[in-house]
Formats: structure tokens, C-alpha cells, sequence
């Protein structure tokens, strides 16, 4: 099973598409083509995808049954520890510049409890 999800893509590489894999949702492609096609597939979208971004999901023997890759997206895979998980960036990084670095975190340990009240 192959899926293919296109977001901002030309309409010509949708229709190029569904020559091989049914589009069950705009811009979602479900198809078991071969692996020769996908790959071939694959090539064309990332050539054509234009200022798109593009997702393809297929299946594959190992841990998870499954593998998937990615064009110009933000969230990109990465291996852990055997498994292929999807590494989001942080968009609202947190403002270290008024906390010293020194100060631990404030948390909800007994230990931070008496750190902030004073050793009670």
C-alpha cells in the first residue's frame, strides 16, 4: 500500500498521479503500485511539486510495517533508537534570556516544593 499527500501542489502533478493511484481526498493518493513505480512516482513529485510540500507512506518489512518520506515539509523523519519517528520543531522556542541559568526549574517534586518554600 502507497499513500501520497501533496499540499500546494500544481494541479498537473495531481492529474499525473491518478494514472497510477486513486485520489480518495484532495491531494491524498492510495495505490499498491510497485516498488519500481513508487520510486518513479516519487521522482516525479519531488521534481514537479513546484512550492508544494509532499508526503509519501508505504509499507516495508521492519518494526513498524511501514516507512515514509518527506518533500520541502517542516517536520521531518528521524531515526530513534530503530524506529522512524517525525521531528517537529519547536516554533515558539522558550525565552531563556530572563531566567539565569543557574535557577532550576520550578516543578511539582517535593524537592522543588522545599526549594521554593524555603527547606520546609
Amino acid at each position: 500500500m502507497t499513500v501520497i499527500v501533496l499540499t500546494n501542489c500544481p494541479v498537473g502533478l495531481r492529474g499525473f498521479l491518478t494514472r497510477w493511484l486513486l485520489e480518495i481526498s484532495p491531494g491524498v493518493f492510495l495505490g499498491s503500485p510497485s516498488a519500481r513505480i513508487r520510486d518513479v512516482l516519487w521522482n516525479e513529485v519531488r521534481q514537479y511539486a513546484g512550492q508544494g510540500r509532499a508526503l509519501l507512506a508505504y509499507q516495508t518489512k521492519n518494526e513498524q510495517g511501514y516507512t515514509f518520506e518527506t518533500h520541502d515539509h517542516a517536520w521531518h523523519p528521524t531515526d530513534h533508537e530503530g524506529l522512524t519517528l517525525i521531528h517537529r520543531p519547536n516554533r515558539n522556542p522558550p525565552d531563556t534570556s530572563q531566567k539565569p541559568a543557574d535557577v532550576p526549574r520550578q516543578g511539582w517534586s517535593k524537592a522543588s516544593k522545599r526549594r521554593r518554600y524555603g527547606g520546609r
